[in-house]
């Protein structure tokens, strides 16, 4: 994190409880006017005159599909399809913004600059260029944002009402300014994602707040951002799903028209022969703990002898977080599974599934 930025969330009363963990005193309702600093997400850009056709090789959404109005979700996978890390892509004149959860970005930067040979493409952490911040907004049109002190007047053309999002399987809308004073947003239905300069960043902190929104913590953002489904994975994750599990085909987030990339055959084959077996689906627990991402989800049904792994693990959790007295995660199991109430946690309390926002 850029050290002028935290700086500047500490003496706006942050409390760093780790470097991705960050509360604000005064509580604020997660869907209501907020503004959110989102240290547990990074930006890797990826640069070069190659830059387009190396990731076109290597991650499953279609950069083709990309330009300066629209972002998407994606995933970089290993030869046997299984998910690396999930991303938003962002493309910004031949520059592309990769944003992943920060625990994953050396990992997938290490992956991709195995591929590149003698491409002329540049891979660069740029989590100490770029800040990262969320907004809620009780609306459903991105203009609540400008109404309520909004955009930087510099950010030319950056809140026009919304069409669809990411939940609807459109790709993201992702609206860009062009001076390097301007800052980078993306529609997530009633919420936005922002990525600017430290600079432009504090400045963009303090006029929301001084139109209204509140600062909040930013697992209230992880807590939105699973109601979502947003299928962001970790390091205990990572490697664990192909994206079909994660249901990143429904998000728009895979191509089918595309060439090939990494993995591309194990995701294809499970596509056009309907096999896939497992889906990403929300639950809620009542438990004050929060399970941890892999955690196992058990099936109650099975015999009362079994004492194995396999014979009593029926999926795993994805993320999970707290609001209120209700701890909601994404969890991977079995699509049967899904019509059932046999599912808990391995301290034995019960699962609910829930319907998924589809409205991001």
């Amino acid at each position: 994190m850029n050290l002028n930025w935290k700086n500047f969330l500490l003496s706006e009363q942050a409390d760093f409880e780790t470097a991705a963990q960050i509360s604000f005193p005064a509580v604020a309702e997660p869907h209501h006017h907020c503004i959110y600093p989102l240290a547990h997400l990074a930006v890797l850009t990826i640069g070069g005159k190659d830059a387009a056709t190396f990731l076109q090789g290597q991650i499953t959404c279609n950069i083709d599909d990309l330009n300066e109005t629209k972002s998407s979700l994606g995933a970089l996978c290993n030869p046997k399809g299984r998910a690396i890390a999930t991303f938003l892509l962002i493309k910004t004149g031949s520059v592309f913004l990769m944003i992943l959860p920060d625990e994953l970005l050396q990992t997938v930067k290490k992956r991709l600059s195995l591929y590149i040979l003698r491409s002329d493409v540049v891979l660069t952490d740029s989590s100490d260029a770029l800040c990262l911040i969320g907004l809620t907004t009780t609306g459903t049109s991105a203009d609540d944002c400008r109404d309520a002190g909004g955009i930087p007047s510099g950010a030319q053309g950056a809140t026009p009402p919304l069409k669809g999002g990411l939940g609807t399987g459109a790709v993201a809308e992702a609206l860009f300014s062009t001076s390097q004073q301007d800052i980078i947003s993306v529609n997530l239905g009633n919420r936005r994602l922002i990525a600017a300069m430290p600079e432009q960043a504090a400045a963009f902190w303090t006029e929301q707040t001084r139109h209204g929104y509140r600062p909040a913590n930013s697992a209230h953002w992880r807590y939105l951002d699973i109601i979502s489904g947003l299928p962001w994975l970790t390091t205990a994750t990572s490697e664990a799903f192909i994206p079909q599990m994660l249901n990143l085909d429904k998000l728009g987030g895979i191509s089918f028209n595309k060439g090939c990339y990494t993995g591309q055959e194990i995701i294809a084959r499970t596509h056009y022969l309907g096999k896939a077996k497992r889906m990403m689906f929300l639950a809620e627990c009542n438990t004050q703990e929060i399970p941890a991402p892999n955690t196992v989800i058990i099936d109650d049904s099975a015999p009362s002898g079994a004492n194995t792994d396999a014979e009593q693990t029926a999926g795993r959790v994805l993320l999970a977080e707290h609001w209120g007295a209700s701890c909601k995660m994404l969890i991977v199991i079995p699509i049967p599974d899904a019509g059932t109430d046999r599912l808990s946690l391995a301290d034995h309390n019960k699962l609910t599934l829930l319907p998924l926002n589809t409205a991001l």
